[in-house]
């Protein structure tokens, strides 16, 4: 083992010598500002080498440097923390540094965020990455990479702001061995970077390993172990079992036993009973992860065929062993936000500052509430920044629980002033440029949410009240898990918060029945997926297993290239049949040598193909693969690509296929003609949608100068944009998703608001222009280093692209862009990355329409689109509804005939129509204001045939009541129609003047025709209004004369007093049932009144 690092001699400083150090001091601390230069210069040097490596997944933390920052850090800020490791693994150790990866999986159902460094390398460990990417040849890689665990196995979420050393966010230091070096390299170099560079004490280390596992049939590792004895002594080289020392990513999987270094902040002692015992002084610093295994979907764990390196070193404990800090919150990541976290408090004589209690030292919690405010504002702002946007699924929700915990501490412990959290974002983009790039948008994402959950709170509440009330009435204390579900769900009530008031109750909640409910939504998530990309109920995927066991039967990847050659129908070698990861009774790793009719669904492996297989959003070819003679014969039902082996799935429709085979590859040209255009224009849509949405109408941001001071540089590296006008756009407009199909184009892009009308008709008509400028659509092939240099160009932000790489232009070829790559001409050019098919000429997509713009998440919008026949058919929509609105106009103009009722009603029916009709929404948006005026011009005219119908009413009832007295009379039983019960307190009063002591009751008709809705809401027929008024000790009771009336309609629904009452009944036959009604009405009065 290295000797520990020796102390220089201390001798007593003279009077000179100290007043020189003072004026060191000074001098340091009057250089602040240059100081902090210098660090984001070494963030540009550490997180700018790429645009894909400036992602909080990638970049390089540059905290703002206390007074007298050498002395505080120890020698070590974090930057410097942060640049030894990388260099050591590049520089001495012959690594890559290959960036980071978003936070935010990309493709991976699996894992809610970003957990661990080796996330990105996942499919390289599974031997399903496409062999044409730059990842694929890698063998060695390090770096830094931000990882989220808040979420699924690994979730620190309810630990964090209890202790001082849990976070849900946290930079991992990482380095990998991609099927080279193994154990023996890894322990060696980790132990050296550790002792010699970094300078730490190996007395206070202690390094742990897998003490095996016999359920899993899984020895220990001797040989970790026996490594680790030639640099620590027995007594610090710890076994342990599966739950500290067998690593796994998620419930599936690459995994593997590790060996993780933990190291005693105190020292001068043996501690080994501390070690995984959550102490803050003994506490892990770098898991070194040897992966061997693959955990299937059943729990099965397979042997990969290369063994990897994945090591992860935690950032934040290191920077505080370094800097001599009790804690990770104690160094300079954290105490700027402390900072931030106070002055948003309200300064000084509002809050206190952070002191690092825990525990019962911590008695009014306040800065357990700093640590939870502080950590998840990082969290958050990491997130968001890569796409991830607060929800009520996946991790969405994981997201929305984290801010709602932060506000609650924030509010309740801190006395924070409600909007306080959104503010934060500054702090935490001081630290990371990528973040302020991008402050507005996760501002007022954050700003909403906040909103939203003093709103859902009241909800949820009320809700829960309501269930509670009906648990105690039967005497029950637990709430069922479905109801658990339901709040959070349906209404986004946390379920932590449901805990919580149940507690304060005396109640519990059903945990295993909410947890079942879930699962029971996950199972059918995964299940869909799974039928998805495979045959139905049979798990066609291939991982590590089966493309090893192709790789070592000499199986090339499949050829594809032929999938741009349009109308072709290749002949192609069958080089194997797949039938499922869970068929290996017939074959090695599910692989047979025949495959006849009554197998179900296979997959066929050829040499070549010319089907295209699902990729970059755009749905997978359909077709068949036949023999020459027409005997074999295979409908091609999906087609997917696992470590470039392109996998045809269907079923034989006759005879049988074996392994050499000769077919022909026959792709359904005519189902990808209808495909093409829709992914040519999600392109031209692209670029429109930036064209329109940021070209000025977007509003500026409200504190623009404060923004472009805390991110110098604007948003270069925040993603593979180029031509952004600064910050106030940073993120804005960004692919956030798209599908593509036979149907429709549909496009997720990051925007905060509803795009105008305007925008969108502008979106539109810029698509229609390309494609009316009957402009070439250009395919090429060049180097990924020198397409990337194209002004303009776009490409999904934390996407993989080959080496080289295919773009896709509209409009003008490619050689010329590369050779001119910083032509300012570019930027009215559509140039985007893509493998999929398109049109040769933007003239075949026809026409296009925008169908429908809707928000999915905050600060996500979706807009659908669709071109050719499907286009068509919305602008013969559109001319339909044209025609519709004209017949109302000309209706109008007819004063002669006008019934302005019926006319309304039409016109309402027409607007519902309207909205739901399958058209253009620049058309829908056209047609509005016609529908508007006429609504405009239709509703004085109706309102005046009804004074007119009401007064003719009135004066009917009143000659009745009239007539009633002159008779001598005590009551009017009548049918009037056109009265309402508005009205009807009118007239009655009218009546009663008429005929003084007079009781009066009017049966009103509604016949279908006049009234379609009401014939819709209950039986066909007639509805009959009732409406009653009796006079004071007259011997009528209102509500009994209402009923009497209704019975021979078969009763109805009415209320009321002795005096006043009303009633309806439906699906009353005719006019005799009416006059039946009234009379019965009238015996009854008569009865009463003697």
């Amino acid at each position: 083992p290295h000797p520990p690092p020796q102390p220089p001699p201390v001798r007593a400083m003279s009077l000179e010598e100290v007043s020189k150090k003072l004026d060191e001091l000074e001098a340091a601390m009057d250089a602040r500002d240059s100081r902090l230069q210098e660090i984001e210069t070494g963030i540009a040097s550490l997180s700018s080498v790429s645009p894909e490596e400036a992602t909080p997944g990638a970049a390089a933390v540059a905290p703002e440097p206390a007074p007298n920052a050498e002395d505080d850090t120890n020698g070590w800020p974090a930057t410097r923390v942060m640049s030894t490791f990388v260099n050591y693994f590049v520089e001495q150790r012959g690594h890559t540094h290959w960036p980071g990866s978003p936070c935010v999986p990309l493709d991976d159902p699996t894992l809610l965020f970003v957990n661990a460094g080796m996330n990105q390398f996942k499919k390289v460990f599974l031997g399903t990455i496409d062999p044409s990417l730059p990842m694929a040849k890698l063998k060695r890689a390090a770096n830094s990479q931000i990882c989220i665990r808040a979420g699924g196995k690994h979730n620190d979420l309810d630990d964090v702001g209890k202790d001082t050393y849990h976070h849900t966010s946290f930079n991992m230091l990482g380095n990998w061995s991609l099927g080279d070096y193994f154990k023996e390299e890894a322990i060696t170099w980790a132990f050296d970077l550790l002792t010699r560079e970094y300078g730490m004490d190996p007395e206070r280390m202690y390094a742990s390993y897998f003490s095996g596992d016999e359920a899993m049939g899984l020895a220990p590792d001797t040989e970790a172990r026996d490594i680790w004895l030639r640099f620590l002594p027995a007594e610090r080289v710890l076994p342990y079992d599966k739950k500290d020392n067998f690593w796994e990513m998620g419930e599936t999987g690459p995994c593997g036993p590790c060996s993780e270094i933990h190291y005693d902040r105190i020292g001068g002692r043996n501690c080994a009973e501390l070690v995984n015992a959550d102490d803050p002084n003994v506490i892990e610093i770098w898991n070194l992860v040897f992966i061997q295994f693959n955990r299937e979907d059943n729990g099965e764990l397979r042997e990969l065929p290369d063994k990897h390196v994945d090591t992860g070193m935690g950032f934040e404990r290191l920077t505080s062993i370094l800097q001599n800090k009790p804690s990770n919150y104690d160094t300079d990541v954290f105490m700027p936000l402390f900072r931030a976290i106070r002055a948003a408090c309200g300064g000084d004589a509002a809050v206190p500052p952070y002191r690092g209690r825990v525990g019962a030292e911590d008695d009014d919690g306040k800065d357990m509430a700093y640590r939870v405010v502080a950590d998840h504002i990082r969290t958050l702002s990491f997130a968001i920044t890569d796409g991830a946007t607060p929800s009520n699924e996946g991790r969405g929700y994981v997201l929305r629980r984290i801010l709602r915990r932060a506000v609650r501490y924030g509010q309740q412990v801190l006395n924070a002033p409600e909007g306080f959290f959104a503010g934060l974002t500054a702090a935490v983009g001081e630290q990371f440029p990528e973040v302020a790039a991008r402050r507005r948008e996760i501002e007022e994402i954050l700003r909403e949410e906040e909103r939203a959950f003093n709103r859902t709170l009241t909800k949820g509440i009320k809700h829960f009240k309501q269930v509670v009330s009906g648990l105690q009435a039967n005497n029950e204390t637990t709430i069922p898990g479905n109801e658990v579900h339901f709040l959070y769900t349906s209404m986004g009530f946390p379920v932590d918060l449901t805990e919580v008031m149940a507690e304060e109750l005396n109640m519990t909640v059903d945990v295993e029945g909410f947890e079942a409910a879930m699962q029971h939504e996950r199972d059918l998530s995964a299940a869909a997926e799974s039928a998805r990309k495979g045959g139905g109920s049979r798990d066609l995927r291939m991982e590590a297993e089966q493309t090893s066991w192709l790789q070592s039967q000499g199986v090339d990847p499949t050829d594809s290239n032929p999938k741009y050659i349009w109308h072709h129908e290749p002949q192609a070698q069958v080089l194997a049949l797949f039938l499922g990861r869970n068929f290996t009774d017939r074959g090695e790793s599910g692989f047979v040598e025949t495959a006849s009719e009554g197998d179900g669904p296979i997959a066929v492996i050829l040499d070549k193909t010319s089907f295209y297989y699902e990729s970059g959003g755009q749905i997978f070819d359909t077709g068949v693969l036949t023999s020459a003679d027409g005997a074999k014969s295979l409908q091609v039902t999906n087609c997917q690509s696992y470590g470039g082996y392109v996998v045809h799935v269907g079923s034989l429709e006759s005879g049988s296929l074996m392994v050499g085979d000769t077919v022909t590859c026959m792709v359904d040209y005519e189902r990808r003609a209808r495909v093409a255009p829709n992914h040519t224009m999600t392109h031209a849509l692209n670029f429109a949608l930036r064209s329109v949405l940021l070209s000025g109408s977007a509003p500026p941001p409200p504190d623009a100068a404060a923004d472009e001071a805390a991110a110098p540089g604007g948003d270069e590296g925040t993603d593979e944009r180029k031509d952004e006008p600064g910050i106030a756009t940073a993120g804005l407009c960004d692919q956030r998703g798209s599908m593509v199909d036979a149907e429709k184009l549909r496009f997720d892009f990051a925007w905060n608001q509803a795009l105008t009308p305007e925008q969108v008709e502008r979106v539109e008509a810029i698509v229609r222009e390309k494609i009316a400028a009957q402009l070439p659509v250009h395919a090429y092939i060049a180097p990924l280093e020198e397409a990337t240099k194209i002004k303009a160009l776009r490409a999904v932000f934390g996407e993989s692209y080959p080496d080289p790489v295919r773009v896709i232009s509209i409009g003008q070829e490619v050689p010329a862009m590369l050779s001119d790559p910083e032509n300012p001409a570019w930027a009215d050019v559509s140039v985007e990355f893509c493998g999929g098919t398109h049109l040769t000429n933007t003239s075949e997509a026809r026409d296009f329409c925008v169908m429908e713009e809707t928000g999915i998440a905050k600060g996500v919008r979706r807009i659908v689109c669709v071109t050719r026949d499907d286009a068509a058919a919305a602008r013969a929509t559109t001319a339909a509804m044209v025609e519709r609105i004209a017949a109302l106009e000309g209706t109008l103009a007819d004063e002669a005939s006008l019934d302005p009722i019926a006319l309304e009603t039409n016109v309402k029916q027409l607007a519902q129509d309207l909205g739901a009709a399958p058209m253009s929404l620049v058309d829908k948006n056209g047609l509005r204001p016609r529908l508007a005026a006429l609504q405009d011009q239709v509703k004085p005219r109706r309102k005046a045939v009804e004074a007119q119908r009401k007064e003719a009413a009135k004066l009917e009832a009143v000659q009745l009541a009239t007539e009633c007295h002159a008779a001598g009379r005590r009551f009017v039983a009548a049918r009037l129609d056109g009265v309402d019960g508005k009205m009807f307190k009118k007239i009655s009063e009218a009546m009663g003047k008429a005929c003084p002591g007079g009781s009066f009751l009017l049966a009103c008709a509604t016949t279908p025709e006049e009234k379609e809705e009401e014939k819709e809401a209950g039986p066909s027929g007639m509805r009959v209004g009732v409406f009653a008024s009796a006079a004071k000790q007259s011997g009528l009771v209102a509500k009994d004369w209402v009923n009497a009336c209704m019975a021979p309609a078969g009763g109805g629904r009415g209320g009321g007093t002795s005096t006043q009452a009303q009633g309806n009944v439906a699906g009353v036959a005719d006019a005799a049932a009416v006059e039946a009604m009234v009379a019965a009405a009238a015996d009854f009065a008569r009865e009463r009144l003697g």
